[in-house]
């Protein structure tokens, strides 16, 4: 009997030496850009900052495990944050955590349902303005820290862009924004240096996050307070998530599982919660950081991240203490300015691009802007895109007539999509008064989509039977069909 050969395992594609360095270092430098970031979000929540810390460690952890887009960082952020700030404000820690593991709870059941199909939904121009705005955000968020500073401050943020702009022409075996980190700590250490630091934002934890259960009582009155924070919280998460599992795809030239991301973001909320975390979801900075500026492309770098992250709050506190914020908001500048779609604002993009795609993208981004809460601003993109869109299609309806040689018959000719948009007129494109005594309405040139339409035509019929003239619609294809016999006079048209 011949054995058969046995065939070499393929090698994971992360223990590549090349690929590990580069995830390696990718998660030690988005780890230090979180650190500043989580301390932030849990001081706009109102909670100690180690729950922001902990919510970081186990979102980064959890979600390289569980979810479904390689590389995207997912973390404490600033948007979850202000959904869940009344909570903590009003009724304190306990139901925060309560929220947190029902929002998760309710983002696996979404997942589950297939929401993340209604990306396809999703128009361009929204998407543009989504990264557009978060750009804009990202940058404004640190103005704070170039605000009534020492100008050694400036120095070091122009000397920290200086190393990120010109290192990379010379050589990415190291990312440049760890290297401008790790150069301006040296300097302002040596030097001795006063300017702001990561230790002046807010105490770091000495302890690992234990898990527990929070100490609320399991009643429908609990329900009722945490439920509509936990829906918010929900749906929020899962909308910036999904929409920047999108853009890592159009940078990576890859398809991610959005299904999987979403139930993973669900699974990653339920154990943050558990472990005393204030929830998040995907982080767009930091997420550009791994992606872009460290080239990183497996789940390594998202694990590595909250590994790095806990390593560096509990056993290197003092060390990380030391860090300019200088450092960090240099490399947070480049992250905005790499994020921004420059070409979406170029004079010539603006004179060829539809006036209505354009309007969709400054709509999305200025409302975002505006209330700094991304799912507003989409949600916002998306209803003006579905408006200006069922505007432009309802006018390419037409209504073309022509009488038979006997004049005993008129055939209306329809073409174009038949919806609520553009079939409310239908009905006034009829001459009722002056048709003879046959009329024939022809489909076969356009499509019935909804009930708006089935009324509009009945309300054809009756207008033709109450003055005698018999009327018949033809040439409708097979869905059209179905959809007309199915509520054909149900509707109560010209009743």
């Amino acid at each position: 009997m011949m054995s058969r050969p046995v065939l070499p395992r393929s090698r994971p594609q992360w223990l590549s030496p090349r690929v590990l360095r580069t995830e390696v270092l990718g998660g030690l430098v988005v780890a230090l850009a979180l650190i500043p970031e989580a301390i932030s979000f849990s001081i706009i929540a109102g909670v100690d900052p180690r729950v922001g810390l902990f919510a970081s460690f186990t979102m980064a952890v959890t979600i390289s495990l569980a979810g479904g887009r390689r590389a995207m960082i997912s973390a404490a952020t600033g948007a979850i944050a202000l959904v869940v700030a009344p909570v903590v404000r009003e009724h304190g820690v306990d139901y925060l955590i309560a929220t947190v593991i029902l929002g998760g709870a309710i983002q696996a059941l979404l997942g589950l349902a297939g929401v993340a199909r209604l990306m396809r939904f999703l128009p361009r121009s929204v998407m543009v303005g989504f990264v557009n705005a978060l750009a804009i955000l990202i940058f404004t968020a640190q103005l704070p820290y170039l605000t009534d500073v020492p100008w050694s401050v400036y120095a070091l943020v122009a000397a920290g862009l200086a190393v990120m702009v010109g290192l990379p022409r010379l050589t990415t075996v190291i990312p440049a924004p760890l290297v401008a980190i790790v150069t301006l700590t040296a300097i302002t250490v040596i030097a001795g240096i006063t300017v702001p630091t990561v230790g002046d934002q807010g105490e770091l934890p000495h302890t690992l996050p234990m898990p527990g259960i929070p100490d609320v009582a399991p009643t429908f009155e609990t329900l009722r307070i945490i439920g509509p924070y936990a829906v918010a919280m929900a749906l929020v998460g899962l909308m910036e998530s999904l929409m920047t599992a999108k853009l890592v795809d159009d940078i990576t030239d890859e398809h991610s599982n959005k299904t999987r991301e979403s139930w993973g973001q669900g699974l990653a909320n339920i154990v943050t919660g558990f472990f005393g975390g204030m929830g998040g979801c995907a982080m767009i900075g930091q997420t550009m950081i791994n992606v872009k500026s460290s080239g990183a492309r497996t789940r390594l770098s998202t694990f590595l991240a909250g590994v790095f992250l806990l390593i560096l709050v509990v056993a290197l506190g003092p060390v990380v203490a030391l860090i300019p914020m200088a450092a960090l908001v240099g490399v947070m500048i480049m992250v905005a300015v790499g994020t921004f779609d420059w070409h979406s604002i170029h004079p010539t993009t603006l004179r060829k691009m539809p006036k209505s795609e354009t309007a969709v993208m400054l709509a999305t981004v200025a409302v975002t802007v505006a209330t700094h809460n991304l799912a507003i601003g989409v949600v916002v993109g998306v209803v003006l895109a579905t408006v200006l869109f069922a505007q432009r299609v309802a006018h390419l309806v037409s209504v073309d007539s022509v009488l038979d040689p006997d004049g005993s018959t008129k055939i209306y000719r329809v073409t174009g999509q038949l919806f609520f948009a553009s079939s409310n007129d239908l009905v006034f494109q009829f001459d009722y008064a002056n048709d003879p005594a046959n009329v024939v309405i022809d489909l076969s040139q356009a499509q019935v989509w909804d009930a708006s339409t089935v009324a509009a035509l009945d309300a054809v019929e009756t207008k033709y039977h109450q003055r005698g003239i018999n009327v018949s619609i033809t040439g409708m294809n097979e869905s059209s069909k179905q959809r007309h016999q199915a509520l054909a006079g149900r509707l109560g048209a010209g009743h």
